[in-house]
Order: structure tokens, then sequence, then C-alpha cells
């Protein structure tokens, strides 16, 4: 492995899965699964590809109920290339002698390459060697060009290239009791000597598809068609020490792509348009340029190498073709159908990062969000709230994708799911259309969808308060936060739990923010905003004075998670490590032995300390002070011990916010959570998650734990505010970040030392604010600035 690659060697069944989501390629319109091209879905190997806001939904009979799923749909894979010397069985490395076989990911390329040695016996051997890419300037095309070279024999060989329509939706074993079967109307045919295609549609949201296939060999193609394959044969003819090439060039459309008039018209001719492999590969290589040269970051080490592959990952499902589609932030990226290619909070993590590099890529994730307002005031309604209510999990139109049942695979059972109460989502939303606006300078956005979606998410929480005259403050009651874990309370016979404190404290903020944007906008634009939303100055009043008394519960002098949290019982941590070894997944054990999370002081995930995650010390005492509750450095440093010792890290999110927060709290145990967030998906620590689709919001957090946690960067008030951390394990790093219309601005830390330059151009002078000190940089200026001890 180095800095712009990884790499495997070997062939391990057991470690397939993993391989094929870390080696996963895509462009951020589709994406394809590290398989091998010669092997078929089964229990080992696991082919999907996905294409961004293709969604479909079918209803299954599951424990005696009819339970509606929307998923994320695999649609036909366009990797299958098998072969075999004539007369003999199809080679793959579960059915034949393998010598060797290694895969190279090549990050600074996009290229995914591969050899195996095939043993015939004696001195006879097949090596094979395949690139493949998916296309990071054409964001319809792919590519797989595979070498075939044969040692000690001559012959022919049989090859076989085939676009397969016959997937489904079956990668995640929890989910298989689920119809997963999601395509319909299958159809293949001829366009050329040398291309075929398949087309299909999915079968309740009739999203049409059309692939197109062609293959380019020093020899003669023939065409067959066995529905739902369009298969594509010829026999090379193989001598000794000479390499023998086929190159399958592929085009993928929807109906829901723009400017074009019928998928599979569109798909057979660009794939009859598209130049051969070394020119595809060569546009290939300069996207790809492009998107280092503005995303880079310069951290030396193994973390420099882990935090690549994160960015490779995050750049994969979120490009700049992103910007100009209706979709969110997949939590799984576009690598599996873990949480079905839902959308849920993940953007609060992700968009931080691409601010700074790719604000038209955040816009238009935002807009995804926007679309959806009007659905997200709907369900506000059904619920007999006013303004908005953004769903936990986010589909194809916004409405509640969150299960109702999900299954324990410890116990076997099928268990309600409550996680659809976590509301908090839509002061996620909130926070990132401010971010957005902070660090991309975009007041048109914030003065029209952006203000929209902030006031209506604003009158939701201040319409869900209730006055309770023995506090004399507001509550928030029947939600549940971020820990995931507590969803009622213990023998309640109703979900849910009352004033989460990260909840109310996220809501007073939204609150704070809507009433400050009110002020500042222009007068033609405040009075629109308030006409097509009918506010008056009572409700704003009442905004103004919940924004200021939100209830916050305190025990032992820390900050509860939640009303009653305190008094729940305290659970023998050892004990059950003892037990079970890894307790991560605390709540399935517990339920599988008949108990429930719901009675202890344990947190899946941060869920108070979260807080710290979003906000600065400053602003988060400055939220407190709003709320008429005093937070010192003592109370939230024993607020983060309490939570540090009850909580099971059950979520690859988990180490990041805990990594962050004591980087600023308690700076010795800091680097061990961030090397659990890097390790993450690499080593797989959730037991097997990895394999059904990586997670985005960690791979991204941890690009922004650099670039924003460990710096202190903020972009609020028109500057740019740093507070750096020195952690002895990574004290030196730079990256280059895009500011309001400034492209390349470069920070770099080192010994002490800040340095910042900013790139020449006619735009205005950056302001930079240190805790001690402020200054102006000019365009082509740069500044070293010298850190406090």
């Amino acid at each position: 492995m180095t800095g712009f690659s990884w790499e495997y060697e070997g062939y391990r069944p057991a470690d397939e899965r993993l391989r094929e989501s870390l080696c996963t390629l895509g462009n951020g319109y589709f994406a394809t699964r590290g398989a091998l091209p010669e092997c078929a879905a089964d229990e080992v190997h696991y082919p999907g590809t996905y294409v961004a806001g293709c969604y479909n939904r079918l209803t299954s009979d599951v424990a005696g109920r009819q339970v509606e799923n929307e998923d994320m749909v695999n649609v036909p894979n366009w990797l299958p290339l098998r072969y075999r010397r004539s007369g003999g069985p199809w080679l793959t490395p579960d059915t034949a002698t393998v010598l060797d076989h290694r895969e190279i990911l090549h990050l600074s390329a996009g290229l995914l390459e591969r050899r195996t040695c095939y043993d015939f016996g004696g001195a006879q051997k097949l090596t094979i060697r395949q690139q493949r890419l998916v296309h990071m300037a054409d964001p319809h095309l792919a590519a797989l060009r595979t070498e075939f070279t044969a040692e000690g024999f001559s012959g022919p060989l049989d090859v076989e290239a085939a676009l397969d329509g016959s997937v489904t939706n079956s990668g995640v074993a929890r989910y298989r009791d689920l119809d997963g079967d999601h395509l319909t109307h299958l159809h293949t045919g001829t366009a050329d000597p040398d291309t075929v295609w398949l087309r299909c549609r999915t079968r309740t949201s009739d999203i049409r598809i059309g692939m197109a296939a062609r293959v380019t060999a020093d020899a003669a193609v023939t065409i067959r068609h066995e529905i739902p394959y369009a298969i594509q044969e010829m026999t090379l003819d193989l001598a000794p020490g000479r390499t023998v090439t086929v190159d399958k060039t592929v085009a993928l459309h929807t109906s829901r792509d723009p400017a074009i008039s019928d998928p599979l018209y569109a798909a057979v001719d660009r794939v009859g348009q598209a130049p051969g492999f070394d020119e595809l590969l060569e546009s290939h290589l300069t996207a790809w340029d492009q998107l280092w040269r503005r995303a880079d970051l310069e951290v030396p080490g193994e973390s420099g190498r882990v935090l690549r592959l994160h960015l490779f990952h995050v750049l994969q499902t979120l490009s700049p073709h992103t910007a100009d589609l209706d979709v969110g932030v997949p939590a799984r990226g576009l690598h599996g159908e873990a949480y079905r290619g839902h959308v849920f909070w993940d953007e609060l993590f992700v968009l931080p990062y691409l601010n700074l590099h790719f604000p038209e890529v955040s816009r238009g994730l935002l807009r995804y969000r926007h679309r959806r307002l009007e659905q997200a005031c709907t369900a506000a309604r059904s619920a007999g709230r006013r303004g908005a209510m953004y769903p936990w999990q986010s589909g194809s139109d916004g409405r509640e994708e969150t299960q109702q049942l999900h299954l324990n695979p410890r116990s076997g059972r099928w268990l309600p799911d409550h996680s659809r109460l976590q509301h908090h989502v839509g002061s996620a939303i909130a926070y990132n259309v401010w971010q957005y606006c902070e660090a991309s300078g975009d007041t048109e956005f914030l003065h029209t969808k952006g203000a929209e979606m902030l006031l209506q998410i604003a009158r939701f929480w201040a319409d869900s308060a209730t006055y309770d005259e023995s506090l004399g403050r507001h509550r928030i009651k029947g939600v549940v936060g971020p820990d995931e874990y507590h969803e009622a309370y213990p023998g309640a016979p109703e979900p849910g739990l009352d004033d989460n404190t990260y909840t109310n404290v996220t809501a007073a903020w939204v609150l704070a923010r809507a009433l400050e944007l009110l002020e500042t906008l222009p007068e033609p634009r405040r009075r629109e905003l308030v006409e097509r939303a009918g506010l008056d100055g009572g409700e704003l009043e009442l905004w103004e004075d919940v924004s200021r008394t939100l209830h916050v519960p305190f025990h032992d002098d820390v900050i509860s998670q939640f009303e009653g949290y305190g008094e729940l019982a305290e659970l023998d941590w050892d004990g059950y490590r003892q037990r079970y070894g890894d307790i991560r997944r605390l709540d399935r054990i517990l339920e599988a032995e008949g108990d429930s999370v719901n009675r202890f002081q344990a947190s899946k995930q941060a869920d108070v300390l979260m807080l710290g995650y979003l906000f600065s010390p400053a602003e988060l005492q400055g939220l407190f002070r709003r709320l008429g509750v005093p937070l010192d450095e003592d109370t939230w440093r024993r607020t983060v011990d309490h939570y540090l010792h009850r909580t099971s890290h059950g979520s690859t999110l988990s180490g990041l916010v805990h990594g962050w927060v004591l980087a600023r709290a308690r700076r010795a145990e800091a680097w061990k959570f961030c090397q659990e967030a890097l390790q993450g998906d690499i080593a797989d620590v959730q037991g097997g998650t990895t394999g059904e689709g990586i997670h985005l919001g960690a791979m991204a957090g941890t690009l922004d734990l650099v670039q924003r946690g460990l710096t202190g960067l903020e972009t609020r008030s028109g500057a740019l505010w740093l507070d750096p951390v020195p952690l002895p394990e990574l004290s030196s790093y730079g990256f280059a970040v895009r500011y309001q219309g400034h492209w390349g601005v470069r920070l770099r830390l080192e010994r002490g030392l800040m340095e910042i330059a900013v790139p020449s151009s006619d735009g205005s002078p950056i302001d930079v604010r240190l805790p001690d000190h402020a200054v102006r940089l000019q365009p082509g200026e740069t500044g070293r600035l010298a850190l406090p001890e």
C-alpha cells in the first residue's frame, strides 16, 4: 500500500465482500462494487451497480405484517466477462488453482487493477490482468480491459462477455426476507456487430434503464440473447508469451437523466461514440487529477494513506456530477445495499468538508432537501404540527422511509423500529444550510431556498415545544436522540423520550438563526417570506421565547442525555465485555437476553457530546447562556467523562465525534478515537458491515477532523476563524480550501506555525482570526502566523 494505491494480495473468500466495497469505483452518477467480473452473486461475491437516486418501492410479508420498503436499486450488472480453455470449465478463483492473485486500487487514477495467475499443471499457466474504470469525465461510461497471457501452452480460449439483467437486491443477509426483485420488462438486443443492449424498468417507480456494451477484440464476436442476458462470445488464439486483449465499454442511462429522449437510445448512441480504452483512460485521468488538486489532504504516514482512501470514496459518491442530480447523501455511499441506500442525517458529517472544496455539490445536496420541503410540511401537518418535519430516512420523494420493523440477527426476532422519532434531522438540515452559506458566501441561496427551509424547520420546533408551568421552561417530548439505543422509558407503553438535550439545544440554535436571518434579509424578500409562510408577530415572539427557555436536564452535575436519564440503572460494562467481547451492538445483546437497553445508562454513540462536535466551545457556551443555563469548562469536562464511560460505540460515527471532542476537552485520549474512526471501514470494526457498503459520514468526517477539527477552522461572520489543537500524533498537515470565491486558499500547520497562502485573483481580502490576533490577507499574499502554546 502506498499513498495513492490500496493493494490486496492473495485470494481469501472470507474477505471478498469487504474488498468489493473498498474497491468500488464510481463517479457520483453511478458506482460498481469491486467484484471479479467472472464471479456471479453468491455467498462470497456481490457485484452490485447503483445509480444515484434510483429507487423502487416494494411490499413484503414480514412476521405476519405487510411491510413497505423503498430500496436503492441494484441495476443490471455490466461487469460479466468469463473465460475457459475450450471444452473446460469456466475459470474462477473459487473453482481453479490460483498461483497468484492481487488487486490494486489506484486512488490517483480511479482505476482498479486485478492480476490473477491460474495453474493448469506442469508449466502451463494463464495470467489475467484487468483494468477497470467508471469514467469520471463522462458519468455514463465504464470500461473493462482484460489481458490474457499464456505460459507453457497454446490454443483457443473461450471468452464470454454479458449484460446481466437477472440481478436482485440481495446483498444484505438480514433483508433477504424482504422482496428484492425490483426489475421487470427485461429485453435485450443487438445494435451493431460488436454492440449489445439491455433495457428494463423498475417495478413500481417505473424508472426505465438502458445499458449498452461494446466489445473490442482481435477475434470474431458472435452474439446470442438468453433473457435476461445479452451475451457476446469470442474465441481467442493464445500463444506462449503473447498477450491478447479484450476491451468492454459500457454506457448506462436512466429515464431520470436530463437532455435525453430515451435511455436505451442514449446508451446505444453513447457507447457507439465512445473512444477506445486508451483514450477513455486519458480523459478519466485528467478528471481525477483535477479532483485531487482541489481536494487532497497532505497528511504524513499511515493516517494520510487512510485519509486518501476515505477522500477517494467520498469523491466517487459525491462528485461534481452530483451537483446536477436530484439526490441526497446515501449513508452507505453507492457501495452496497445497507440502509437500503437511504438518506439520513449523514450530510451533517459530509457537507462541512464539501463546502470548502465543492460548494456546488453541497448546494445540489441541499436542493434535494428543498425539493422535499413540501413533503416535510405535509408530514408535520399529519402529526398535528406546523412547519417542516423532515424524515429520519429519506429516499425518492421525501416521505418517511424508516422501516417499521428491524431484525435482530442475534435473536432472530423482528422488532418495532421507532427511529423515525429522530426529528433532530431537521436541525441537521438547518445547520448544513447555514454552514454552506457561511463558507460559500452564497447569499442568493440563503435568502431563497435556504431561508424557506430554515423558517419552516424553526416553526416545527416552536410548535413542538410545550410550556411547563412547574419548570417555567419549554419542553420537547416524545423524541429519540442521536444515541438511538434509547427509544422509550423502561416499561412505557409508548415510544419517545422527553427533553433530549441534543434535540432541545439544536432546536434553540435553529430558532435563533431563523430570527437572525429574518432581521438581516432584504426587506422585500423578508416581506415575501412572511406573507407566504403566514408569519405574524405573535409567532415570532414565541420563537424568541422558546429559543431562550428550552429545558436542559442535568443529573449529578453533568448534562443529562434526556429527562430521567440519571435514574436509569448502571450497566455492568466489564461483565458484558468479558461475556461477549465485542459489545458495540449492546442493544442486540440485551434484547437477545430478554432485556432492554432502555433500562440502562448506555449509549450506542455520541448524543450530548454531539454538541461539542457541531459547536466550538465558545459557541456552545453562548448557546447555553441564551438558554439561561450556565456551562463552564468543568461541567463540560465532567459531561464528557460521564458519557465516555457509558458508550459502546456501535456506530462508526462515534469514534469520530469522541476524537473531535476529546481533542478539545482531554487531548491525551483523542488520538485513540481518531484512529478508531480511521480504521472503521478498512478494518471493518463493526463486524461485517463494511461489506454491505462503506460508512460515508465517518469517512468524510475523518477528512473534516483534519480540516476543521484540529485547526479549529470556522467560517462565520465573514471571516476564517482558526484555533488549532496541537496533537503530538498529527503535528504536520496541510490542505487547500475554496472560500467565498477564492479557489485554493492553502493552509499548512507545522511545529507551532500556521501558514496561509491566498492565491492571486481580483477577489476581496480574507480576514483570518486567531484567539489572540487577527490578520487580513490580500490575494497573492502569504501569512505565517505563530500559534499560541
